[in-house]
């Protein structure tokens, strides 16, 4: 259980911070870029969403490691 908290927190703070954050971050803005256009409304959240999740990982993958 406790790697689904460190998951889930660090997804809420990388995903806020993403929000917050004046410039595009990696890997979202990457995300955004590729599907174009078609997601325009949309692309601020999906791309803090995406970032949320592959740090959030990755984040998790490290704490699972050790």
């Amino acid at each position: 259980m406790k790697g689904a908290s460190i998951l889930i927190i660090f997804f809420l703070m990388f995903t806020v911070a993403s929000l917050l954050a004046p410039f595009p971050m990696f890997p979202g803005n990457l995300l955004v870029a590729t599907i174009g256009s078609v997601v325009n409304a949309y692309a601020l959240y999906l791309s803090a969403a995406f970032n949320g999740l592959f740090y959030g990982v990755l984040v998790w993958l490290v704490f699972a490691g050790i």
